[in-house]
């Protein structure tokens, strides 16, 4: 077999090597691989090596407010001295008996959607898991990030199982006979469709998180509120809790490049009035995105005529 009659093409690192005559195809081939490939690997690196972001200084207490929490021993006064640092904050969620979310080994007033990871020692802000694949912290930093490297790792095993399926069949109707080449495609072939089948039901877990605005934190507890938990405080619509995200820019959406709304701090809620009050938490019709348009009088009519509702049922 010569080079003008037949050309050996790598695919995947050096995995297996198969034959292709027809130069279209070879070119084709090439030309997607590497565009995953580099896509896959440019998605990865970010999601490593971009740093959780802590919350600013202005959550750290003072060595004032410090020395104040420390030496005072009543747990309810310590609640206090809390609710009065918090009072100069945008924060809104609370602990599950209704009390100021503190940190006490970072020494702040947690933000909104921040959490402490005890892995990295540090709050992370909209902090969503502690992933051990990337050795990294998944929040508000990297989340879009780590979203493109599962959908194009998703989008780069398709690529190579499909390719390889073809030379698995021919190999099992016996058109080629290599043996060597057979015991490459049969182990890319189960390492491809494998990771594909894992990362499926990974990628659709956050886009279904996604389209909630929720955080996996949020997911198994719902954040609380002044009034009681809402696990939809923070879904604005489908639409706008994409934006959130990736951004309002739409061709920096599939690039790994930081674009989503916000510093991280302050995540706008479907309605304040909505998150102070549980009783509309699971009214279907409040989760339109022209909710915050409607007149003060007719939020206050349709809360009151709820209320009366339920105490006559």
């Amino acid at each position: 077999m010569n080079a003008e009659e037949k050309t050996s093409v790598y695919f995947s690192c050096g995995f297996y090597k198969v034959t292709l005559s027809n130069p279209v195809e070879k070119v084709a081939y090439l030309i997607i691989f590497h565009i995953l490939f580099v896509l896959f690997v440019w998605t990865y690196w970010k999601s490593i090596f971009t740093l959780p972001v802590q919350p600013g200084k202005k959550y750290h207490m003072s060595y004032a407010d410090q020395e104040r929490y420390e030496n005072e021993e009543r747990p309810e006064v310590q609640r206090q001295i809390l609710a009065e640092i918090a009072r100069k904050l945008p924060v809104y969620t609370r602990t599950g008996n209704g009390g100021i979310r503190f940190c006490d080994r970072c020494q702040l007033i947690k933000p909104d959607r921040c959490h402490h990871c005890s892995v990295c020692a540090i709050c992370v802000l909209k902090m969503d898991h502690h992933c051990p694949w990337v050795n990294n912290c998944i929040g508000f930093s990297n989340y879009k990030f780590f979203l493109l490297f599962l959908a194009y790792a998703l989008l780069y095993c398709l690529y190579i199982a499909a390719t390889v399926f073809k030379y698995f069949i021919k190999y099992w109707t016996g058109e080629l006979t290599n043996g060597r080449s057979k015991f490459h495609v049969l182990f890319l072939l189960f390492v491809a469709v494998m990771f594909f089948v894992s990362l499926m039901f990974l990628f659709g877990y956050h886009c279904w998180l996604v389209s909630r605005n929720r955080s996996t934190l949020e997911a198994f507890s719902a954040p609380v509120f002044q009034n009681g938990p809402d696990k939809n405080g923070f879904n604005l619509g489908f639409v706008k809790n994409l934006q959130q995200v990736f951004g309002e820019e739409k061709k920096l959406w599939l690039l790994p490049i930081a674009s989503s709304q916000g510093d991280g701090h302050f995540f706008p809620m479907r309605a304040l009035c909505e998150a102070q009050n549980p009783l509309l938490a699971n009214e279907e019709q409040w989760e339109d995105d022209g909710i915050d348009e409607e007149p003060h009088e007719k939020i206050l009519w349709r809360k009151l005529k709820k209320v009366l509702w339920q105490i006559d049922i």
